[in-house]
């Protein structure tokens, strides 16, 4: 499912002294080494600088830190929309020289089109996406069973007809995640997805991205400012300085799955989440005031 790329083998993040420390020598499905970008050219702000950090295949991972720390620009970076400076970047074992086929992506607003259906807003990734925009025309009974089953993993059975504008702003949100999700992507990118959203909200949809998650088996990076959020969903949370961004923390979330909600009340879960915080905390006091020189 990739488009063509450059191909040549890269330096593993072990040998490249990334900012984790965890000495790992294999590549990972997602590998950011030494990348440092600058908006408006060398001489403009500078938004990462010599960023590192590696996502293993199949793994949740969460990138946490003070605003303008570079979250963002991280999601660009790893899905092609903007080529770095300096530095590598591998997805899958082949370097990003390119927007990629094979990322899905969320975001806060879903952003549904409000003249398409339910149903038809979620296949719209395989009308652009190959090999599926190829195979959509012969085979579309196919990918609407393949919709359908989307929406009755994620509660939204029969709902297929409505139009956006007949959701919730939760439903609504469950068709973004199986837009994202309907091209089999191997890669999920969500950058505060459930932002918007009320707590209890916020909670059912944790549950839901949990349980995909763990049936289809797809990488996810999520960049969020909800400490519980990224405690309770990742594997491992990767905590940015302030800008210009780097990884400062890259800790561990050693809690058994499946999480259940009721965890995240937990005296143990709490002390990850007041680690994170601290952290945070600091790096915002590094944070460069505006007209600072």
């Amino acid at each position: 499912m990739y488009t063509e790329q450059d191909t040549r083998p890269l330096q593993s993040l072990g040998e490249s002294g990334g900012a984790s420390g965890s000495g790992r020598s294999a590549p990972g499905f997602v590998d950011v080494s030494g990348v440092t970008l600058s908006y408006g050219g060398p001489g403009g702000l500078k938004a990462v600088d010599d960023l590192t950090l590696s996502v293993r295949e199949g793994e949740f991972a969460a990138v946490v830190g003070p605003s303008g720390c570079g979250k963002s620009t991280l999601m660009k970076l790893a899905t092609g929309l903007v080529i770095p400076q300096k530095g590598n970047i591998a997805v899958d074992g082949k370097r990003v020289t390119q927007p990629l086929s094979i990322v899905g992506m969320a975001f806060q607003n879903p952003s549904l089109l409000p003249w398409r259906t339910t149903l038809d807003n979620i296949m719209l990734p395989l009308e652009i996406v190959s090999p599926h925009r190829e195979r959509l025309k012969a085979h579309k009974a196919e990918y609407v069973a393949r919709a359908e089953a989307m929406l009755s993993l994620v509660g939204l059975k029969g709902f297929g007809s409505k139009f956006p504008w007949q959701l919730s702003g939760g439903m609504q949100q469950r068709a973004n995640l199986c837009r994202a999700l309907i091209h089999e992507p191997g890669l999920l990118m969500l950058d505060e997805p459930f932002g918007a959203l009320d707590a209890f909200t916020r909670e059912e949809l944790w549950g839901v991205i949990r349980d995909l998650h763990q049936a289809k088996g797809f990488t996810v990076i999520l960049v969020t400012h909800d400490l519980r959020e990224a405690v309770y969903l990742a594997d491992r949370v990767f905590v940015m300085s302030a800008r210009p961004g780097r990884v400062l923390l890259e800790r561990e979330v050693d809690l058994e799955r499946p999480r259940p909600i009721e965890l995240t009340y937990t005296a143990e879960f709490n002390a990850i989440v007041h680690e994170l915080r601290e952290m945070i905390a600091q790096a915002r006091a590094d944070t460069p005031r505006i007209g600072a020189a």
